[in-house]
């Protein structure tokens, strides 16, 4: 895809909505209900007709609207401009957050970056072209204010056959809020009414069969132990490729959480690649987890700022009336200025050729993971030694842990941990309950050795803080100083909480049939 970006600055991301919709294909002598009957429409008031033409931009092999994205650019009507349609996780079909353009004659800047972890190498163009003549319907609640918008849509496709489609939508309040019980009860009272739920869009429509092709990334069902083992590998690497392009989605949208979802699907297809080493082409996945591992490391800075801001500013709370201020202002101002730095990172790393590179060799080989002949034996037979390895360094990392252990050594456990926790959670699904026991006391662990991990971090921060406002107001570095006491508490604590809980790991180990 080609950048039009001048001077390499980042598009800010466009705001949008949510959009709660439902479709309904109907014959040309569909009569629309009069809704008034519906409980919530006090009435319904109909809009002129106006008309539009919908032209849908996607690479030739349809790479976006495969995977649920829709880009359009829409000419007439009072919503005219590019729109960028994207599904959002966990919601039904019909539920899409939408973000919107100026119209122009080229894709906008800010959506074709939105779209980049999907689109990759590929080239964006007019894919399809639609004339829509519409009549919208207002239904109206008792305070006059509209809930739902029902538009009446004689569609034409270029080359192609026409139809007639209803679309019902929840029209946002004032304070965004969505009347989806109401939604219902209007998409009720068209099926009473003799219309059929669309299964199909109307790009889907004009695009044809090749929309129905999976996306270069499939979500694939988890495989019986009789299968092969390749075939797990294969579910596991889809899997968190899938959430790894989803979560970049979100990083380019300016999401919460996004960068972190980023770094830990990072993590489990880095996880993945070492424990299922014997089962793939060793060039290949060693290449991959260093790309993988750079890429992490280029979002590390945002993601540990972000965590050790929330830490610090909670814990500084705690503080007496005074020093919670102190602390506060000193935190927040070293930290803002890091986190400004970090995300300006995180965007240069997302935009770089060599992340794009990444992507697309990622995509590539987890659409045929490079196998080798193990792969091709029972995954119930091939798979638990794997998991048996992981999780016996692991244990040899807690053996060496004390309470007076530096805490580095404390670090390394973790990173073993991760690993174990990876692998039982891969093969979890094939070998049986109790290795899905294993997989949650060992998420128990990581989660521990997380707090740990956090505690050290915060430390290191605030004495580096102290260290350059000492000599400016030795009451501020005090203030850090009683923060730094309830860092090294914490680090204590969780040092206690994992020497009491594993036990319990070890039990579970066992009955799951490891380090036997």
């Amino acid at each position: 895809m080609t950048d039009t970006r001048s001077g390499g600055t980042t598009p800010t991301p466009p705001s949008g909505y949510r959009e709660v919709e439902r479709k309904f294909r109907v014959p040309a002598g569909f009569v629309m209900p009069a809704f008034t009957g519906v409980t919530g429409v006090h009435r319904a008031e109909a809009r002129p007709t106006f008309s539009m033409t919908n032209d849908y931009y996607d690479t030739p092999d349809l790479r976006l609207f495969r995977w649920g994205i829709t880009l359009r650019r829409r000419a007439g009507g009072p919503d005219e401009g590019w729109h960028l349609k994207l599904p959002v996780i966990g919601r039904e079909e019909g539920v899409r957050d939408e973000l919107r353009a100026p119209l122009g004659p080229q894709v906008p800047d800010e959506l074709a970056r939105i779209v980049t972890p999907f689109v990759r190498g590929g080239q964006l163009e007019r894919v399809a072209s639609l004339r829509t003549e519409r009549t919208p319907t207002l239904l109206l609640d008792a305070d006059g204010k509209p809930r739902i918008e029902v538009v009446d849509d004689r569609v034409d496709v270029e080359g192609g056959a026409g139809f007639r489609e209803i679309e019902a939508e929840a029209v946002p309040t004032a304070e965004g809020s969505l009347d989806e019980p109401l939604l219902q009860r209007v998409s009720e009272s068209l099926l009473a009414a003799g219309a059929l739920p669309g299964t199909m869009s109307k790009a889907g429509a004009a695009l044809g069969p090749r929309a129905a092709v999976p996306p270069d990334v499939e979500e694939l069902p988890w495989p019986p132990a009789d299968a092969p083992a390749g075939d797990v590998v294969h579910a596991y690497l889809a899997l968190h490729t899938r959430r790894l392009l989803l979560a970049d989605l979100g990083l380019r949208r300016g999401l919460p959480d996004a960068v972190h979802q980023m770094r830990v699907s990072a993590r489990r297809l880095r996880s993945g690649l070492k424990v299922f080493a014997p089962l793939l082409d060793a060039e290949w996945a060693t290449r991959l987890r260093g790309e993988l591992g750079w890429m992490a490391s280029g979002l590390g800075q945002a993601r540990d700022t972000e965590v050790l801001q929330g830490r610090l500013d909670e814990h500084a709370r705690q503080l007496d009336a005074g020093d919670d201020l102190r602390a506060q202002a000193i935190v927040d101002a070293v930290l803002s200025a890091r986190m400004d730095e970090a995300t300006s990172a995180a965007d240069a790393m997302a935009d770089s050729p060599r992340y794009l590179g990444l992507l697309e060799d990622l995509v590539e080989g987890v659409r045929r993971p490079p196998l080798t002949e193990r792969a091709d034996g029972p995954a119930g037979d091939v798979l638990p030694p794997l998991a048996d390895k992981a999780y016996r360094r692991l244990e040899r990392r807690v053996a060496g842990l004390s309470l007076d252990t530096p805490s580095p050594v404390w670090h390394e456990a973790r990173i073993a941990a991760k690993r174990a926790r990876y692998a039982a959670d891969a093969v979890a699904p094939v070998i049986g309950h109790g290795m899905r026991r294993l997989a949650e006391q060992l998420a128990d662990v990581t989660e521990i050795l997380g707090h740990h991990q956090d505690a050290h971090v915060a430390q290191e921060a605030l004495r580096g803080m102290a260290a350059t406002t000492v000599a400016v107001d030795p009451a501020d570095a005090f203030a850090l100083g009683r923060l730094l006491a309830i860092e090294e508490a914490a680090e204590v604590a969780d040092r206690q909480a994992l020497l009491a809980l594993w036990p319990d790991v070890r039990k579970a180990a066992h009955r799951a049939g490891l380090a036997t």
